[in-house]
């Protein structure tokens, strides 16, 4: 075998020069180089934004989702929506490791893992689609996929089912991110507040700001704001249209005595909630836009056209540790547990 480069460049077919998330087709040989690692897929957990897309797109056509992601991965090597841009992430078992890895990493073939990159960077060849679960924007397959030297992962915890992990590691990146943004006493918005992330960073939000804190959880309907008061992971709950920001705002004042928040964090899956994320913070506030439908250019001339002065943070799925931070808590809240198990443990 022959030493890759660290992150994979050495996999672009079109454009040269790039790196693979940003490349238009890379290279899904299976052969692997001493650097990579082999992974025997099972499923692949679509990200939310690419999900809903593909699923508005075929008429929610579970065969028409097939068929699209087939085409996707034919055409480009691996799972990333031409539309928004990103991919997800897969679990699946270690079928061969690079001679240069071995002496050089905790994991042996064999063991169970949980990619942590994106699938849109990510050579995946798939054989065959066995499921599609569109609840869960969950997709069984058998097929492979393969690891570069600088690709993280998480061995899948002996202690939860696997299908659990995978969709609490999906989002991995959002509580643990607001475990670092969210201080004690801070006033915070989450928009989406009763999807997958959103549930998790209301959790790791009210951690954070203890007692004299708030966290406001926006649900787009009674039925799912009354979901959400179940759960107690808010203090206020809000019903609110996300792609009217002026609705959005007004909410948020009666919900936090007259007052903007300090911080928001956007979990959403659609496109066009920039500005519902930025009129309610507060100027020097922050603004955390986890939702990978966000577009740059709406948010920072949004932010201008408004007046905003607040820090906008893109939603990096990668922060240190984020794999244990959010598999931990599961461990420590049954609540949450329970929500997750019923929903994605099938």
């Amino acid at each position: 075998m022959v030493k890759g480069k660290k992150y994979g460049n050495h996999r672009v077919i079109e454009p040269k020069g790039t790196l693979p998330q940003p490349a238009f087709k890379i290279s899904n040989d299976t052969t692997i180089f001493d650097n990579e690692i082999l992974i025997d897929v099972d499923y692949l957990n679509i990200d939310s934004a690419s999900f809903t897309q593909l699923k508005e797109e075929a008429g929610g056509d579970v065969e028409k989702i097939k068929t699209k992601i087939l085409e996707i991965v034919q055409e480009r090597g691996k799972m990333q929506n031409p539309v928004t841009g990103s991919g997800g992430m897969l679990i699946g078992k270690v079928e061969k490791i690079g001679n240069d890895l071995r002496d050089k990493i905790e994991l042996n073939v064999g063991d169970k893992i949980a990619s942590l990159v994106s699938l849109s960077l990510t050579p995946l060849k798939i054989e065959k689609i066995l499921e599609i679960n569109p609840d869960i924007d969950r997709v069984e397959i058998e097929g492979k996929a393969i690891l570069f030297e600088s690709g993280i992962y998480a061995k899948l915890p002996d202690d939860m089912e696997a299908t659990l992990a995978l969709a609490a590691l999906d989002v991995a990146g959002a509580p643990a991110q607001v475990k670092k943004l969210v201080k004690e006493g801070d006033r915070v918005l989450i928009l989406g507040a009763t999807g997958k992330s959103g549930l998790m960073c209301s959790y790791m939000a009210k951690k954070m700001v203890g007692e004299s804190g708030k966290v406001i959880g926006q649900a787009r309907n009674e039925t799912r704001a009354e979901f959400l008061r179940d759960t107690e992971f808010c203090h206020k709950t809000i019903i609110a249209n996300v792609l009217n920001p002026t609705n959005v705002l007004e909410e948020t004042l009666k919900a936090n005595d007259g007052n903007e928040v300090d911080v928001v964090i956007n979990c959403l899956s659609i496109p066009n909630s920039e500005l519902s994320s930025i009129l309610p913070v507060r100027d020097e506030g922050i603004v955390y836009f986890f939702s990978m439908a966000t577009s740059f250019t709406k948010a920072a001339l949004g932010a201008e056209g408004v007046g905003k002065d607040c820090t906008m943070i893109i939603g990096n799925g990668y922060t240190k540790n984020h794999d244990q931070i959010t598999l931990n808590l599961l461990r420590e809240s049954d609540i949450l547990k329970k929500i997750f198990e019923k929903k994605y443990v099938k």
